[in-house]
């Protein structure tokens, strides 16, 4: 239970490269932020890790303990947390991690399983079971993996959980997912009925009776703004938390991210510049299609058409790091951007396929890689990076029109994230789209959106309250001299995956 004294919010987001918290006030006013960074775990080709421990709990430990220095926990009304997903973290009986935590769509390791799935199960099948076809995003297919070739691990496993839920483990003690993650557990989830389903079951988790798991290794559900439990004696101690505050069930970053700007009505899209890029679309009713996926929204009774593209901000790291060592560390990322605003639009003639970590939506394929065309001696390092920011462009604009093209309502587009602060990569993508963006003028991130929650679980907040935690910015407009440039390297940017795409494949 909160007090009428508990006037402070607490959010908490553990993203793929660093974990960030705020606090504010119940305005959505920012009193404290902390950011802490880590890295990521490429053990193999294909594979993606996090230790659940060093890396989410200890971020979060510390960040919840800088923002309570020289704070009365006691004004702590609530708190949410949001991170990486959908990730799948294997624990046993003490719900002690028994591995790293498998990453999202860019970790490409169950490949395999599912074929195999598919196979089995059908792919129409999946398909209208699920409204959705397994991609690398879809967790099923990850845990059928670690039962097949990591046999004393699954032995020991008594709970299959994501980043958030477990950090509201650590928290709470209490097992809960939201339903937006809970939807990329396919085929265990059943979109229609918004519950675990026992229909395909076997086929992801074994038979129980031959060292298989029944479906009460999964979390239970809830919305993300539902309240999932409160701080317990142990997270207490631990975090500096007055035990007993309330705890959000909390969600995946980039639905945390969507809520803080304001993405929540139907027709809303956001579009986040991160290491990846998530574009999330609030709608009333569901459009499934097999290119992209349908998942549960944030708030009880919505749905979201979601999609991620693979290699966006970690394209331009992998540049910065590889390809201009010359440039000191600190200045290399404006250099960059001012030498390719300088690049004439169509980067001189060369086109860039970003798919340096495979590709999710559209195409949907773990085996794509990067390809450059167009090179001559006369390209110069500003035309590789501006071909590389309008790699990233096409691939936006390849998946806005994915939503279009199947009946989608896309009214209004929110630009968020860290690339969202670089002016010529929002350009770019705008010239590239043909749309207009919106950056509001507050993009804290999903740390932000994080703290709304903890409103809403704690009975603080209403959610009508958000229109004044989100305050208007930028508006970016196409520039229309440069699409007849762009609509012909788009079409370009997809011939050049099509007929690429054997020869990569035999590559990678």
């Amino acid at each position: 239970m909160t007090t009428a004294s508990a006037d402070l919010l607490m959010g908490i987001d553990v993203g793929t490269y660093s974990s960030k918290g705020v606090l504010t006030d119940l305005h959505g006013t920012v009193i404290k932020s902390s950011v802490v960074p880590h890295g990521v775990s490429f053990p193999q080709p294909g594979w993606a890790e996090q230790d659940a421990d060093a890396v989410w709990w200890s971020d979060a430990a510390q960040i919840i303990r800088t923002l309570l220095d020289g704070v009365d926990a006691q004004r702590v009304a609530g708190v949410a947390l949001s991170a990486i997903g959908p990730c799948l973290l294997a624990l046993d009986e003490h719900g002690t991690p028994l591995r790293p935590g498998i990453l999202y769509g860019v970790d490409t390791r169950a490949s395999a399983e599912i074929d195999a799935l598919d196979h089995e199960l059908g792919e129409a099948t999946v398909f209208a079971h699920s409204q959705m076809a397994h991609t690398s995003q879809a967790v099923g297919p990850k845990i059928r993996w670690l039962r097949e070739h990591e046999a004393e691990i699954w032995a020991k496993v008594r709970t299959l959980s994501t980043a958030s839920s477990y950090l509201c483990y650590r928290l709470t003690g209490e097992w809960v997912i939201n339903h937006h993650e809970a939807s990329h557990y396919m085929p265990l989830y059943d979109p229609q009925a918004r519950c675990w389903t026992e229909q395909f079951a076997a086929a992801v988790l074994g038979d129980p009776d031959q060292g298989g798991k029944s479906l009460d290794v999964l979390p239970r559900l809830g919305w993300s703004d539902e309240l999932a439990g409160h701080v317990s004696a142990q997270a207490a101690v631990q975090t500096g938390l007055k035990e007993g505050t309330p705890v959000a069930v909390g969600a995946v970053d980039a639905l945390s991210e969507a809520i803080s700007v304001g993405v929540t009505q139907p027709g809303d899209l956001m579009v986040m510049y991160g290491s990846t890029t998530f574009f999330i679309l609030v709608q009333r009713s569901p459009t499934p299609d097999p290119r992209v996926w349908t998942v549960g929204g944030a708030f009880a009774g919505q749905y979201n058409l979601a999609a991620g593209m693979s290699t966006t901000g970690s394209l331009t790291r992998w540049f910065a790091d590889e390809l201009a060592r010359d440039l000191p560390e600190d200045e290399a990322y404006n250099r960059l951007f001012e030498a390719a605003d300088a690049v004439s639009a169509g980067a001189n003639g060369v086109i860039m396929l970003p798919y340096f970590s495979g590709e999710r939506t559209p195409i949907n394929d773990p085996h794509a890689r990067g390809v450059v065309a167009g090179l001559s001696l006369s390209t110069t390092r500003q035309d590789l990076f501006r071909a590389a920011l309008e790699g990233v462009g096409y691939g936006i604009r390849h998946n806005i029109e994915t939503f279009r093209d199947l009946g989608a309502d896309v009214r209004r587009i929110v630009a968020v994230g860290g690339g969202a602060k670089t002016q010529t990569w929002l350009q770019i993508v705008t010239d590239i789209a043909g749309a207009v963006q919106e950056v509001p003028a507050q993009t804290i991130g999903a740390s932000y959106g994080d703290a709304f929650l903890a409103g809403l679980a704690a009975g603080k907040l209403r959610h009508a309250d958000l229109a004044s935690w989100v305050n208007p910015g930028r508006v970016i407009v196409p520039d229309d001299s440069k699409r007849a440039v762009y609509d012909k390297n788009f079409e370009l940017f997809k011939a050049l995956y099509t007929q690429t795409k054997d020869i990569v494949h035999g590559l990678s």
